[in-house]
Formats: C-alpha cells, structure tokens, sequence
C-alpha cells in the first residue's frame, strides 16, 4: 500500500497520494486526524488500485488508517505507527 509524497516548491505544503491495491474489495476509504477522521472515499481504478490525494501541511505527523470495505486496516509502509487508546490499537503515521 505505498504512499507517494511529493513536496510544493511554490507552498509549504505536501501532496500525499494514497494507494491501496484491493483488487476484490468494493470500497476503500482512508481517515485520519487530517480530516477529523471522517473517512474519505478513495477512487477505485481498473487496474484494482484505488488512490485520493490530499495537499497537507508540512512539517507535522498524521494518523491515520484505511477503511477496507468496512474494516480498519494499517498502511504496511507507513512511516511508523502509534498506539491509539481510544481504539485500543496502532495507528499508521504519516511525517511530512
């Protein structure tokens, strides 16, 4: 499930792509502490990918975690993780 990070040179912002190869699944979304956890739907491709960009703020961490057909699932290339109590498990943490 890679993320790609591509950092503007005109703003102090990064874009962040999302990836999650799910060939068989009918709906990824991913939620995170860069939009209050709501989750946001990612577009799903023929190729089996579904991916979403967001532009976000440079120099912070997120957590955040994928939403795979109803089960909240860790990116496997985050940059670290980190224990969550309110959900009694790790959080996957984006550094930008």
């Amino acid at each position: 499930m890679p993320i790609t990070k591509q950092y503007l040179k005109s703003r102090p912002e990064c874009k962040i792509t999302f990836c999650v190869p799910a060939k068989d699944a009918e709906k990824v979304e991913v939620a995170g502490d860069f939009n209050d956890w709501s989750s946001a739907e990612l577009k799903k491709y023929k190729n089996g990918n579904f991916k979403a960009q967001f532009n976000l703020p440079v120099d912070k961490e997120y957590q955040f975690k994928y939403i795979v057909d109803g089960e909240w699932v860790n990116e496997s290339e985050a940059d670290r993780y980190q224990w969550n109590d309110y959900a009694a498990s790790e959080n996957s943490v984006l550094v930008v």
